[in-house]
């Protein structure tokens, strides 16, 4: 497919923005760690994960799957520096998937202005690109440690209730793909895909 190295490039971006987006809250909030260890900046290098940037999706590629998502190197927070500690987290934590919907709608606003211009391949680029933004933006806020979701949930939760659905952090990725496998995370995210194709009107553009 010709677009697709360019579409694992803007979804690389993207991932890099969603985690900048973390880091420039934090900073915002009073925390410098993310800007005193680079990771506030745009240089592709310091962000790389090996596996949520390289292999997953490659894995995915490989098997055809329905989904293609990937994650930066998370950017260290750290809440001690908040005049709130739980609800600097929650915004934090809110700032990637909210960047991730931005860039979906910055995408397909590109498109329905200059799409009738645009080359057919790199229209459909945008288009994939803005569809898997809305994915980044929904699998990121699932409630389950250490999604961002999980981040927002934890704001509302007191004591004991908190302190065990964080214990769930050291296991959040084997759940998560657990529910991957099982298709639970499918039934999640087929819905929000259809509802970007339907209003972000990207159907034109992913035939």
């Amino acid at each position: 497919m010709l677009e697709m190295p360019l579409v694992l490039v803007l979804v690389f971006f993207s991932v890099v923005c969603h985690e900048i987006a973390h880091g420039f809250v934090a900073y915002r909030l009073g925390d410098p760690t993310a800007s005193r260890m680079g990771r506030l900046s745009f240089n592709p290098i310091v962000h790389v994960d090996l596996f949520g940037t390289i292999i997953l999706p490659a894995i995915l590629i490989m098997t055809k799957s329905p989904f293609l998502f990937a994650w930066a190197k998370p950017v260290p927070v750290n809440p001690a520096y908040f005049r709130n500690p739980r609800k600097g987290m929650m915004l934090v934590a809110m700032a990637g998937p909210a960047t991730n919907l931005a860039i979906a709608i910055v995408l397909s606003v590109v498109l329905h202005l200059s799409g009738s211009f645009l080359p057919a391949f790199l229209a459909k680029t945008f288009a994939y690109v803005s569809l898997i933004n809305v994915m980044l933006m929904v699998f990121n806020l699932i409630p389950i440690p250490p999604l961002d979701g999980s981040r927002i949930v934890a704001r509302y939760l007191k004591g004991r209730a908190l302190w065990q659905y964080m214990k769930l952090e050291r296991y959040g990725m084997f759940i998560v793909f657990g529910l991957l496998f099982l298709g639970v995370i499918s039934t999640i995210l087929l819905p929000a895909m259809g509802l970007a194709v339907k209003y972000l009107d990207l159907a034109q553009y992913l035939r």
